[in-house]
């Protein structure tokens, strides 16, 4: 099993090592046209040609993302979409563009004054805005005030079905049903107490797992609260005193 940590010096290789990385791969975030696909790997030295009206995003190794418009035609990323970085410059780097990348997609209200998840991978029911899951799992309901016996009814954005749900006193996570299937982006309408909450779900192919990469999605995605609760994952991981492996110590695939 690769730990987190481990991850992280996979991406800034070059850093760590003084010797240069393979070529940076890049992955695919969102995909108009030049063949390619969301969670697709490719090399950022490669070549790629967009028609008029096409676009595509793709993230670094380093969590930089960029964005090619058509017509175009040349390279993904000059210099091969990085990755010789201080993990830590990295990072706040990466921090430093969250407001601006959440401006952008009209999610800065979604991630302001949002109470800290203490998990990224929870759903926040109580704000609307959009939220990312792993595919393949199960969304995982939140609350951040768990005092109070509280009803909730989860809809589907045309209100064609309704499921009722109600949280006990000191509860705050819920496991989702298998509502729909959450295939791409699909939009809940999730009533609690005074008001209705719409929620977007979006969902991270299970094999992007660069804890770099994954945050940066998240921002792209305006997963702002989620983002933030990633930011403070890695900086806790990067925080901890780094083992030293025993001579005797084997080493897990």
């Amino acid at each position: 099993m690769i730990r987190f940590r481990d991850i992280l010096s996979l991406v800034v290789c070059g850093f760590l090592t003084g010797q240069a990385c393979f070529a940076a791969p890049m992955t695919v975030v969102d995909a108009r046209g030049g063949g390619l696909r969301p969670g697709m790997r490719v090399d950022g030295a490669s070549k790629i040609q967009l028609k008029d009206g096409e676009r595509v995003t793709l993230i670094g190794a380093d969590g930089r993302a960029i964005t090619l418009r058509g017509v175009y035609a040349g390279v993904i990323a000059k210099g091969g979409g990085g990755g010789t970085q201080n993990p830590r410059a990295a990072l706040a780097a990466l921090i430093s563009t969250r407001n601006d990348r959440a401006s952008q997609v009209g999610a800065i209200r979604a991630g302001a004054n949002a109470v800290p998840l203490p998990d990224p991978w929870l759903i926040d029911i109580s704000r609307p805005g959009a939220r990312c899951i792993r595919e393949g799992e199960r969304p995982i309901w939140w609350r951040p005030d768990a005092t109070a016996q509280t009803p909730f009814t989860v809809y589907p954005i045309d209100r064609s079905w309704r499921a009722d749900f109600a949280w006990q006193a000191g509860q705050d996570t819920m496991a989702a049903p298998d509502l729909a299937k959450l295939d791409g982006v699909k939009t809940f309408l999730i009533a609690v107490p005074g008001q209705d909450n719409a929620i977007s779900i979006n969902m991270i192919p299970k094999d992007v797992t660069d804890p770099l990469v994954l945050s940066s999605w998240m921002l792209e995605k305006a997963c702002v609260q989620q983002a933030d609760a990633y930011f403070r994952l890695i900086q806790k991981e990067l925080d901890q005193p780094q083992s030293q492996p025993t001579p005797s110590a084997r080493t897990s695939e």
